[in-house]
């Protein structure tokens, strides 16, 4: 029997989802067979409604060697795994002859821990020793939770956390489940034959295609010890959030708090000695901690130093303690020494980093209302790292609807630690970058419209003229306005403002929880959304719901956001442009994403208006727009508002 045709596979995989082929889907999947087959690099660009999730699934499904998907949300996980791999596989099983088999693969902490559950959490000595089932009131909302996963417990085939629906708070699962670092192993563990995660790490290891998400693929490689099964191919969707996703990863942070519980844990382990000196460090930290302001250490202060040597001396004598003494006095031990044990290497991790001083890392303090004082250690660049990583002895396909900014690859490419497309040198590797296009006419369907007539936003104050601008596109429109702000302050003051003025309801982030403001904005469409960073990527609503997206300014970093600002200093002292590859970069990634929400499906029309007349008057204007989706450009207002009333009209006629 011939071998069947990519076309061929493809085609029974899109019949089998009830999808349209599309040729940029086409496209995508030749390119990905082509680098899979050559053990090459690929960055693909592949528009809303491309089905790239096919794009990808059917050639490395057809190449036969174990593939690695890693993505950014869950949602996406979810989709590949209930959807698209179940409906693709079945499809092709008849003419690959074989039946691929794939699985789910998290973090340790995403799994319900059955030592945790029936042996209950290792207390602190302030809190005192109690069963968490029993000490949580059963009329509490925590009690409630804790009982309902006890229950959940005995039914979940996958002790996976997103299984559990309705899903429970942080602090609830925090009962229930371990760490990596606090985990007892399998061999120690009682209850290491029922394992949930060590159950999904073995059908991972005989898996086909392993899906996961960007945070554990950036322990896998950053902690050097093998976390995935090994892989020929690795295809990273969502690629515009990798970036950050491993600086979050590789990101340390310290807070007196954290400190504090540490010490606990430990003291009733160690010698009286070893404690105290923990205890006494403790102290030092948050009396230096209670003083500090918000912002960048371009230097790290004297006291802090002094504090930080303080707790990581005493921090390895505690380790070195914890491994050397037995307390059978102490119940469930091993579990308690374990919890001790994490907690206080990665106090010794943090603090040594942070005093070593590597140039390569920015550390800065920062405050927040309710948690106080921390300070935090992040890369400089991830870029070498990932060169380094990710890029051997593997093929990678990186794909996302937004890769190319300014009309080519390379900002995305530099930030992944590759070359300029098409040089190639012996430790940097070549790759090559294709955009596939979108089905959508987007000049037909959109209008990309600059609020060229107002004042240029300033750092602070109220924007008048913004907000009357905002009003009369939103009246225009009949509602059905995504808002999209770069603060929360923005958006209430926006919301506020509206609601005075407008008898159209507006749904404003942190009211609600988002699953339910999505699902409500997209129920009528006379509702608008407020809100800010995760609106700009995470709502897909097509139809006449979501007819306008309103950006009140350009999302340039803060200018005393202590990482960017480090990463643009850094850039321009070794003679590049700062601005361009760190802020215009930044802003031109959310800005695409934000005007991706406009157009969803084929028959979706409406207006992105962008409320800062920068983007038509500033030099970098024409590199932002260009990232953008390739909208008909105004910056008339009577036409924007035509063109609303236009299409709110004509949603009305449809009964929409």
């Amino acid at each position: 029997m011939t071998k069947p045709s990519l076309p061929e596979l493809l085609h029974a995989a899109v019949t089998a989802v009830g999808g349209t082929e599309r040729p940029g889907q086409a496209a995508m999947a030749e390119a990905v067979a082509e680098a899979v087959d050559d053990q090459s690099h690929l960055l693909v660009q592949a528009g809303t409604g491309t089905g790239k999730s096919l794009g990808y699934l059917v050639p490395a499904l057809a190449h036969g060697e174990r593939v690695v998907v890693a993505t950014a949300t869950l949602a996406l996980q979810r989709q590949l795994v209930e959807r698209d791999l179940p409906r693709t596989v079945d499809a092709l099983h008849p003419l690959l002859r074989r039946r691929p088999q794939f699985a789910m693969l998290k973090g340790r902490s995403n799994y319900l821990c059955l030592h945790r559950l029936h042996e209950g959490v290792p207390q602190e000595e302030e809190e005192g020793l109690f069963d968490q089932f029993e000490a949580a009131a059963p009329s509490s909302k925590l009690g409630q939770d804790l009982l309902r996963m006890r229950d959940w417990a005995d039914e979940t085939e996958t002790g996976d956390r997103d299984d559990l629906t309705p899903g429970v708070s942080d602090r609830a699962w925090a009962q229930i489940s371990v760490s990596s670092r606090e985990c007892l192993g399998a061999t120690k563990c009682a209850y290491g034959a029922e394992c949930f995660a060590e159950q999904a790490r073995e059908r991972a290891k005989l898996a086909d295609v392993v899906v996961t998400n960007h945070a554990l693929l950036a322990i896998d490689a950053i902690e050097g010890a093998p976390v995935l099964p090994s892989h020929e191919v690795l295809i990273v969707d969502e690629a515009h959030e990798l970036v950050s996703r491993v600086t979050g990863v590789a990101t340390g942070e310290l807070t007196p708090g954290q400190v504090n519980r540490a010490v606990r844990r430990a003291a009733k382990l160690v010698n009286e000695k070893a404690a105290d000196a923990l205890q006494t460090a403790s102290e030092g930290f948050e009396r230096v901690m209670e003083l500090a302001l918000p912002g960048r250490l371009e230097e790290v202060p004297e006291d802090l130093g002094y504090a930080l040597m303080a707790l990581r001396d005493a921090a390895r004598t505690v380790i070195t303690a914890l491994g050397s003494t037995r307390d059978k006095s102490v119940a469930d031990e091993d579990a308690v020494r374990k919890q001790a044990l994490a907690s206080v290497e990665t106090i010794h991790g943090v603090a040594e980093r942070i005093t070593q001083g590597s140039e390569y890392d920015v550390v800065w303090f920062e405050r927040h209302d309710r948690f106080g004082a921390s300070v935090r250690v992040a890369p400089l660049s991830v870029s070498g790292l990932l060169r380094e990583k990710l890029f051997n002895e593997r093929s990678v396909v990186l794909t996302s609807a937004t890769l190319k900014l300014g009309g080519d690859f390379n900002g995305v490419g530099a930030s992944l630690g590759l070359s300029p497309e098409g040089t190639a040198s012996d430790d940097i590797p070549q790759w090559k970058g294709l955009d596939v296009g979108s089905p959508f006419d987007y000049p037909k369907q959109g209008i990309l419209y600059v609020a060229r007539h107002l004042a240029t936003p300033g750092r602070e104050g109220s924007r008048t003229d913004m907000l009357d601008e905002l009003a009369e596109l939103v009246e225009a429109a009949g509602g059905r306005t995504l808002g999209l702000f770069s603060s929360m302050r923005a958006a209430q003051a926006a919301a506020e403002e509206l609601r005075g003025r407008l008898e159209k309801p507006i749904l404003l982030q942190g009211e609600e929880t988002l699953g339910e403001l999505i699902k409500n904005f997209a129920a009528d469409p006379e509702t608008c959304l407020f809100g800010t960073l995760s609106l700009w990527q995470g709502v897909d609503v097509p139809g006449a719901s979501c007819q306008l997206v309103v950006m009140d300014r350009i999302p340039f970093p803060r200018p005393d956001d202590p990482l960017m600002s480090a990463r643009q200093k850094a850039v321009e002292e070794a003679g590049g442009n700062g601005f361009m590859a760190v802020a215009a970069t930044h802003a031109a990634l959310l800005m695409a994403q934000g005007a991706g929400r406009l157009v969803r499906a084929t028959g979706d029309k409406g207006v992105v208006a962008v409320l800062d007349p920068r983007l038509a008057n500033a030099r970098y204007g024409s590199y932002l727009r260009a990232s953008l989706p390739d909208f008909w450009y105004t910056t008339d207002p009577n036409q924007a508002r035509r063109s609303l009333a236009a299409i709110d009209a004509a949603a009305k006629a449809g009964g929409k």
